[in-house]
C-alpha cells in the first residue's frame, strides 16, 4: 500500500467520482482528510455503497449527486459538472 493513503499522512482533501469508498472497509474510519463523494443521480447502486461508506468516513464528508448522470458520467455536461464539484472542493479545503 503506497504510503500516501496510510493514517499519518499528510492528505488535505479526497474527491471520489463514481468510486467505490467501500471497498476500502475499516480503513474509511482512518481517513482524516474532508472528503467529497460525486455520485451519477442514475447510479442507484454505487450512491447506495457510497452512501454506507459516508457513515464511516470522518465527518467533513459528504457526497453530491450529479443529476442525470449514470456510472461513467458519459451523458452530455455530466462529467464537466463533476469537475467543477471537484474543482470548488479543492479551492475550498486546499487554498489555506
Amino acid at each position: 500500500m503506497s504510503t500516501d493513503t496510510e493514517p499519518a499522512s499528510n492528505l488535505a482533501a479526497v474527491v471520489s467520482r463514481g468510486g467505490r469508498p467501500d471497498l476500502a472497509g475499516l480503513r474509511l474510519a482512518d481517513v482524516r482528510a474532508p472528503v467529497l463523494l460525486i455520485v451519477g443521480g442514475q447510479d442507484t447502486r454505487v450512491l447506495a455503497l457510497n452512501r454506507e461508506a459516508l457513515e464511516h468516513l470522518h465527518p467533513d464528508a459528504t457526497i453530491v449527486q450529479v443529476p442525470g448522470a449514470g456510472h461513467l458520467f458519459e451523458e452530455p455536461g455530466a462529467l464537466g459538472v463533476a469537475a467543477e464539484l471537484a474543482r470548488d472542493f479543492f479551492v475550498e479545503h486546499l487554498s489555506n
